[in-house]
């Protein structure tokens, strides 16, 4: 934000400190975060007061499925409580988010695990700041015989996969890699139904 901007932002008080909060969020820079400020403060009084209590609510509501890692409002989640799931087997996926992308397709039917990020050692994520030991330990206290590495089809997930692989490959007779459907350096979120469904069918050992 330019020394112009920070000088009048500052001394308006709550106006600066509601632009700096939302300059925080991903995706939004200071022009964008100074019209979405600007936009609260011509809406109506309901609305704003509504979104304001909709993000306490989910701060206060939300946590994460003590089995699976998923962010959810009843622990465990709602798909490993689910009895007509497949709990032999898990897709380990990046982010809550890839989890609705799959389940968008209706192809897949077993369980899931959320690392919540992958292996960066350039931004000091290292395996114990990952929901891997949580995985491990489901794998010692059940039976699960196959494990379907879905992190995106990155560097950063390539190592996370391969990182997994050779931590569990002991742990269960199958671990799988999806297909290359999905392109290299694309993120599983933003992927179509049908390059999803297409990557689940094709999965591979790995």
């Amino acid at each position: 934000m330019t020394s112009r901007y920070s000088e009048f932002f500052h001394t308006t008080g709550a106006l600066g400190r509601l632009v700096e909060a939302l300059n925080k969020l991903p995706g939004v820079g200071p022009k964008t975060a100074q019209r979405l400020a600007y936009y609260l403060i011509r809406t109506d009084d309901a609305d704003a007061r509504g979104l304001a209590l909709a993000i306490i609510d989910i701060r206060d509501r939300i946590t994460y499925c003590s089995i699976c890692q998923n962010i959810t409002e009843a622990d465990p989640c709602r798909f490993c409580t689910d009895e007509n799931r497949d709990s032999s087997r898990i897709c380990v996926v990046e982010e809550p988010l890839d989890v609705i992308a799959m389940e968008r397709t209706g192809s897949y039917k077993g369980t899931y695990h959320v690392l919540h990020g992958v292996l960066s050692p350039l931004d000091n994520i290292g395996p114990e700041n990952l929901q891997i030991n949580e995985l491990v330990t489901r794998l010692k206290e059940n039976t699960v015989t196959e494990i379907i590495l879905a992190t995106n089809p990155s560097v950063e997930g390539e190592t996370t996969a391969m990182y997994i692989r050779d931590l569990c490959g002991s742990m269960v007779s199958s671990i799988t890699r999806l297909a290359r459907g999905l392109p290299v350096g694309g993120d599983l979120e933003y992927a179509d139904d049908v390059t999803l469904i297409r990557a689940m069918e094709g999965r591979q050992e790995f």
